[in-house]
């Protein structure tokens, strides 16, 4: 596949650079969009000349220009409250946990403020200080201590890795069918056009256990541990020492993790009685963290409205088709501006895939003209309440679990011959 050497993927691990693969536009005559996918569902870019991507792609770039050259002193201010305000606010919860164990009344109050203070911590943390300062968003600071190539963030997937599979792999080949691994983790059939399997049966398992261990579950994936599982056979040496070496990068990432959580801090509240109570606070402020942050995220790419694309499709595409891809890919969530920040701004998703790099307090800004932009060329702005969006996602999650509807065949039918192939198969494999 020929890649488009300037397509404006701002996000690599070294942020702020573009990937030099990618190209602005082609000389090439494009193929013609067709007016419906292969799971029959209507193209929602059929319509679109391509002259009307490339003014498109114009306009966005003109709109970043805009953004970009005008950060400043507001948009340092901005993060660098935030950070103060998280950790201040980890320090005091964490404060409160030496006394959890005390009880008033029947009640631990400071179990339960502590417990969610550091939830709230841990999630401005993960969301809108380390998602963003990993995407290079404050490089342009130049203070060491906020930038992406520097900050290691509280999660169990080391920053290195997390770079690689997130900035590079999925901003670049977003909703790309079998290259854009965050297209359900490889365990969930989020879109019709997935290739169902009896796998996708207990989908609904996966994904609250997904959810639950989200921070282990992103460590695995950013280390393509099914990768590795499926193909190690076929790998070479070289290849099989390079993931060798991630996984105990990994592994070192947990134990740092689980000492600070699970020993330390109980440790330190052995002297109040409070031990157990602080490893439990520990324990439920990173579950918490773990459902909100999966809540979010696959509000981003998996509701109903929102399109994905085939390998075929990106083959020398442009870098309007590109900006094209990201808005159809991508679905944002309704809420207050508190919300917005608990969200790492990823609640506008649409800008935020559209310009990777940009400062997130600046989303809000540019969104209704991201929405005026897209309706005025007929293309859906895909957006919701996070429990609307979140409860279409399980309802999704739920549908493909179970194939695709064939007209003239019910679905159980179809179930139930896989379930007889893979009976016989099995038979053979064991010689029976």
């Amino acid at each position: 596949m020929t890649l488009a050497p300037q397509r404006p993927a701002h996000a690599s691990t070294k942020p702020g650079g573009i990937n030099p693969r990618l190209r602005v536009a082609s000389d090439a005559p494009r193929p013609e969009r067709p007016a419906f996918k292969k799971s029959g569902k209507p193209n929602p870019a059929a319509h679109l000349s391509q002259e009307d991507i490339e003014a498109l792609g114009h306009e966005l770039d003109a709109l970043r220009k805009e953004v970009m050259d005008s950060r400043g002193e507001r948009d340092a201010a901005y993060i660098r409250k935030v950070i103060k305000t998280q950790r201040y606010l980890e320090m005091g919860s964490r404060a409160l946990l030496l006394f959890s164990n005390v009880k008033v009344k029947g009640v631990r109050p400071a179990w339960w403020l502590g417990t969610a203070g550091l939830s709230v911590a841990k999630i401005l943390e993960n969301m809108e200080i380390g998602h963003n300062v990993m995407h290079g968003q404050w490089d342009w600071m130049r203070d060491p201590k906020i930038h992406s190539t520097a900050w290691e963030w509280d999660n169990a997937s080391p920053a290195s890795q997390w770079k690689h599979s997130h900035n590079e792999i999925h901003h670049t080949f977003t909703n790309v069918l079998g290259r854009d691994n965050d297209l359900g983790y490889g365990i969930l059939r989020v879109d019709e056009d997935q290739k169902w399997s009896l796998f996708y049966l207990f989908q609904p398992i996966w994904h609250v256990g997904n959810a639950l261990l989200f921070e282990y579950s992103i460590a695995a994936y950013d280390l393509e541990l099914g990768r590795y599982v499926a193909t190690k056979h076929r790998m070479s040496e070289e290849d099989k020492a390079e993931f060798m070496r991630n996984r105990d990068e990994v592994l070192q990432k947990i134990k740092r993790q689980a000492t600070k959580d699970y020993v330390v801090h109980p440790a330190m509240s052995a002297v109040t009685g409070s031990a157990r109570t602080t490893l439990t606070a520990n324990l439920v402020a990173n579950l918490v963290r773990n459902v909100w942050t999966n809540t979010v995220i696959i509000c981003g790419h998996f509701p109903p409205g929102i399109s994905t694309f085939e390998k075929t499709s990106i083959d020398g595409e442009t870098r309007g088709e590109w900006y094209l891809r990201q808005m159809l890919g991508s679905g944002n969530i309704r809420g207050s501006k508190a919300m917005h920040v608990m969200t790492g701004n990823l609640s506008h998703q649409i800008e935020h895939h559209l310009f990777p790099d940009m400062p997130s307090n600046r989303y809000a800004e540019i969104a209704p003209r991201i929405r005026d932009l897209m309706e005025r060329n007929d293309l859906p702005y895909v957006t919701g309440t996070l429990w609307k969006q979140s409860a279409s996602v399980y309802g999704k999650v739920v549908q493909l679990s179970l194939p695709n509807k064939v007209e003239g065949r019910r679905r159980r039918d179809i179930v139930r011959l896989e379930l007889t192939k893979a009976w016989r198969k099995k038979k053979r494999k064991l010689g029976l």
